[in-house]
């Protein structure tokens, strides 16, 4: 197999985008970027101001949700940080976003209404966009990053949330390896100020509530509006790679066996690393369970700089891992992960 270097990153949360903002969160230190969330009240890590017309013309801007657009957003970031836009109608993409998003008024209308089974089909089928009734929102981001970079290789889209992220890293680092896919952009996207995202956590408890407190101290989950895309390729395709994806592992089950699958991961990708970075979500118990089977407690969590961001965690773990080696402060850095209800995951990157 051959080896796969990241050679592009592209981060966006709500300390703005890109190396020049997100490498110096590695030395602590840095406030959260906090907000309050329009239609609850929890805090979130908001979505920055960008500028989003450097990669996205008008025209299109105006077809995506905020999600789409962080997204699109740092995958051009990736692709100019990798100097390979000549190589972008030969490269493979494999995104992983949540799905179910919900259009806020009709479901007040519907509310409002209170029809019977029936006519909630009825107004489902006249007022939902076709792309949000069918819920395929991967598919939407795929199709938004090949339209707007030219991304002209295969497209590959994933649900489910931290661990779907992590997947699709996997998935692209896998066909690198075995020469089936030239170069490849993956990653995932979410934006933490979406009502049914804060209904569906908030209604399930899994929220943090009161002031902002780090993990592991925080009881829940404080969304944050983040986007990270990597650009993998073989060895040798690049001049100037970032960091070697050595190792990256998932698995997921019933919550009760976390502990003993994440150890195995970490058994399987090798776990001595001089950097250890945790995407654990703040959700107490998984939260738990990950400090549990790690050999040492992580020297950061993503979700302290930038919050939680579900499909988007691991990926940007993986992008802050890639910066530490590429800054010299790290040669080697452990990723670990586990979903906040299911899916495990381990990487590790070392320096070139």
């Amino acid at each position: 197999m051959t080896p796969v270097m990241v050679t592009g990153v592209g981060v966006v949360s709500s300390h703005g985008e890109g190396r020049g903002v997100h490498a110096p969160l590695l030395a602590g230190g840095v406030p959260p970027v906090l907000a309050r969330a329009k239609d609850a009240p929890y805090d979130i890590h908001p979505t920055p101001e960008l500028p989003l017309d450097r990669f996205i013309p008008r025209r299109e801007m105006r077809q995506m949700e905020p999600w789409q657009r962080i997204g699109v957003h740092a995958a051009g970031i990736a692709i100019e940080e990798a100097g390979i836009k000549p190589q972008v109608g030969r490269m493979d993409v494999t995104v992983a976003a949540g799905g179910g998003e919900r259009d806020a008024a009709l479901d007040a209308a519907i509310l409002a209404a209170r029809p019977d089974a029936a006519g909630v089909h009825k107004m489902l089928l006249e007022g939902l966009r076709p792309t949000l009734f069918l819920a395929q929102l991967p598919n939407l981001l795929a199709g938004s990053i090949s339209i707007t970079h030219g991304v002209a290789g295969s497209s590959r889209t994933l649900m489910g949330e931290e661990v779907a992220g992590a997947e699709a890293v996997r998935v692209a680092a896998r066909r690198v390896a075995a020469g089936t896919s030239p170069v490849a952009l993956t990653g995932a996207a979410m934006t933490s100020d979406r009502p049914e995202l804060l209904l569906l956590y908030g209604f399930g408890g899994a929220l943090h509530q009161g002031p902002w407190a780090p993990l592991p101290a925080r009881q829940g989950m404080v969304l944050g509006s983040v986007a990270a895309f990597l650009t993998l390729e073989p060895e040798g395709a690049n001049a100037a790679p970032l960091a070697r994806l050595v190792a990256i592992e998932t698995s997921q089950g019933r919550p009760e066996g976390r502990v003993a699958r994440l150890r195995a991961l970490l058994d399987r990708v090798g776990h001595e690393a001089e950097l250890v970075i945790s995407t654990a979500s703040g959700a107490p118990a998984a939260t738990a369970d990950e400090l549990a089977a790690l050999p040492r407690a992580p020297d950061l969590f993503t979700a302290d700089l930038f919050g939680h961001s579900a499909e988007a965690a691991f990926p940007a773990g993986l992008a802050l891992a890639t910066y530490a080696i590429a800054e010299g402060r790290a040669r080697r850095v452990l990723v670990t992960g586990c979903g906040q209800w299911r899916g495990e995951a381990a990487a590790i990157l070392e320096a070139v």
